[in-house]
């Protein structure tokens, strides 16, 4: 049997069954549910229901697969969000897994990857940050760390934000004076930098500590991040009575700084969680027909966080099983504490438990606290989560106004559900893009961002036909998969960074691809932007509209337009400063980047090496004579 991080423990290829239908109606969904059905082994795994295009409807797991999708023939008793479901239904694919613990863990990487419309969905695309603590270097540095763990150290986290990151590692700093600089930052320094002159570095990078007084540092902040505060703060008391009776009182002010600093972090807890170790705590709050998980984070008896999630489609579905949902998906990419604390039972509340424990490799417990401490926590966590959601709803129906009054100001047909705003960034030509940002009733979605990298470099300098590149692009890829429109990516509004002219240029690009009725609006700056920020918008009629300057409408357009430009400034620094690194030794035959480094380090600059005789390059340390020729012919030649 496969372990269960193994990435072959699952045969789609073997154990997979597709039925194609045609009419879309719930008859013809329940004919081809049944034909899968006399393909199907009573085993464990994860069906997937699929619409005529192929598109994933649903993904599900099941203890016994025949017996769990036998049930959707039934329609007269599924709910009327599973019945509409069944009407689209034309195909299925079937994935047998060793035990329903696998198939729950397989439901959560599908559901995650393909977002089914009528799957409990976590919205929240973005990973958590972690602080890391590299083992590969003799003066290890503490950094924050998002993504896949491909550096070897220490990881600590979850972490609910960056901004609870960068709080932790300034306390690291203070507390344990760790370096926070790169590695080559840190061999090329010949005196201490800044951060050494404000007590927040040992200055390890030129000899102020040895590398056993650092390993002594860094063991300290393993055991702060541990759990072991109070062991830290005894030795650093310890520590500041020896120097004060040395008489050696600079050292012991250092130390009383230090000492400021962790009893400041303890006191600063937004909750006391003292003695309960590492876990994570989740409590739910229904209202309106929306849902908010409110989750804090404890690691080591401290509180390193807490974030609210609002889960999408929860409609008709209960409680617990929006739960289970959101705990599937949540540990997908965060590996779970040994211990976590729920203010319900999630549905399969023990299969749960023991799939989150093969997940780690140690038992994993799922407690819903009766008495003591750890139900205060449990009513802060609730207290939270329905705050929370009440300051969301509020949002929403103040954001349900504004898209109304934009309706009835621009004419449009209705509350637009997907608004595309496009932008693009370059100097004087160089390193050009586009960017397209994408908004809708709930905000920003930032999965759906794309960045447009100008494909010809004539045009770089020219932004009507760098707005063509990009709809050209945009649209010709729209109409290519998927020409009905029903997959929910087509804007029902454009803005455009421009006035008359950009957007009369960009309704002639879409006319000539044969496309005319997608709205569109520029947003233009006013005679008096730099004063008032008041914009005029240009509607495809010809007309312009302004608004007052305290108008709710207003505020929303720039908001959008200012999100374009950042995201298009900062794709395109991103893109000069990665071009900073490209050196024309790049593309020499046989010179790789320790090559390349040692010729730069003897001759400069890549110019000098291309200048550079044959003799002088056989000089440079480390290039033999074939390298030397290698390099003088590509120049030369």
């Amino acid at each position: 049997m496969s372990g269960p991080q193994s990435p072959d423990r699952f045969n789609e290829d073997k154990a997979s069954f597709t039925i194609t239908g045609s009419q879309p109606d719930i008859d013809t969904g329940v004919e081809a549910i049944r034909t899968t059905l006399k393909t199907l082994p009573t085993r464990p795994g994860v069906y997937r229901m699929h619409d005529a295009r192929g598109d994933v409807l649903y993904v599900g797991k099941a203890r016994a697969l025949k017996n769990r999708v036998a049930n959707y023939t039934q329609v007269d008793r599924l709910p009327r969000r599973l019945q509409r479901m069944v009407a689209q239904t034309r195909s299925m694919t079937i994935v047998t897994t060793n035990s329903e613990a696998e198939a729950l863990l397989l439901e959560a990487q599908l559901i995650k990857r393909y977002r089914p419309p009528y799957n409990v969905l976590l919205r929240d695309d973005k990973s958590f940050p972690f602080i890391l603590l590299r083992d590969d270097h003799a003066f290890p540095r503490v950094q924050k760390h998002r993504g896949a763990r491909k550096y070897k150290g220490r990881y600590y986290g979850p972490f609910a934000s960056a901004g609870s990151v960068t709080r932790t590692i300034n306390a690291l700093q203070k507390l344990f004076l760790l370096r926070s600089c790169t590695d080559s930052f840190f061999s090329n320094r010949s005196r201490p930098c800044l951060l050494y002159q404000i007590k927040r570095c040992s200055a390890p990078c030129v000899d102020r500590i040895d590398a056993a007084g650092y390993a002594e540092l860094v063991s300290d902040a393993q055991d702060f991040l541990g759990g072991k505060s109070t062991a830290v703060q005894k030795k650093l008391g310890a520590a500041m009575e020896q120097a004060a009776e040395a008489l050696d009182f600079e050292q012991a002010a250092v130390i009383r700084d230090r000492l400021k600093a962790l009893t400041f972090i303890q006191g600063s807890q937004a909750i006391n969680a003292e003695g309960l170790g590492d876990a994570d705590i989740f409590a739910l709050a229904e209202k309106g027909g929306s849902m908010c998980i409110q989750a804090f984070f404890i690691r080591g008896g401290q509180n390193w966080g807490h974030r609210s999630f609002f889960p999408v489609h929860t409609a008709d579905v209960a409680t617990e099983e929006v739960l289970e949902s959101f705990m599937a998906q949540f540990y997908e990419e965060v590996p779970p504490p040994r211990l976590i604390l729920t203010d319900r039972e999630p549905a399969e509340c023990e299969l749960m438990a023991l799939a989150l424990s093969e997940r780690i490799g140690s038992k994993v417990r799922i407690e819903v606290p009766q008495r003591g401490d750890r139900t205060r926590l449990i009513k802060q966590a609730q207290r939270n989560a329905v705050e929370a959601l009440d300051r969301r709803l509020a949002e929403t129906t103040s954001q349900g106004r504004i898209m109304e009054d934009m309706v009835e100001a621009f004419g449009l047909e209705g509350v637009p559900d997907r608004i595309e705003i496009y932008d693009n960034s370059h100097i004087q030509g160089a390193h050009a893009l586009g960017a397209m940002v994408v908004a809708g009733p709930e905000g920003f979605r930032k999965n759906a961002y794309r960045k447009f990298n100008m494909k010809n470099p004539e045009i770089s300098n020219d932004d009507f036909a760098m707005m063509r590149e990009m709809f050209e692009r945009r649209f010709g890829r729209a109409q290519k998969e998927d020409p009905d429109r029903d997959s929910g990516e087509w804007p029902d509004l454009v803005l455009i960074d421009g006035g008359k002219g950009q957007l009369s240029a960009a309704r002639t690009m879409l006319e000539e691809m044969g496309i005319e009725d997608v709205t569109m609006i520029g947003v233009a700056k006013g005679p008096h932007h730099g004063r008032e920020g008041r914009e005029v918008f240009h509607l495809l009629d010809g007309r312009e509209i302004t608004f007052p300057l305290n108008h709710p409408v207003l505020f929303y357009l720039q908001r959008l337009r200012d999100e374009a430009h950042r995201f298009a400034i900062g794709a395109h620094r991103a893109k000069r400063s990665k071009a900073i690194t490209v050196s024309s030794l790049d593309e020499v035959p046989g010179i790789g980047p320790a090559r390349k480094k040692a010729l730069l380090m003897h001759f400069g600059t890549a110019r000098a090496v291309r200048d550079a005789a044959l003799d002088d390059l056989q000089r440079a340390p480390g290039v033999s004579k074939a390298v030397a020729q290698q390099v003088y012919d590509y120049f030369h030649g």
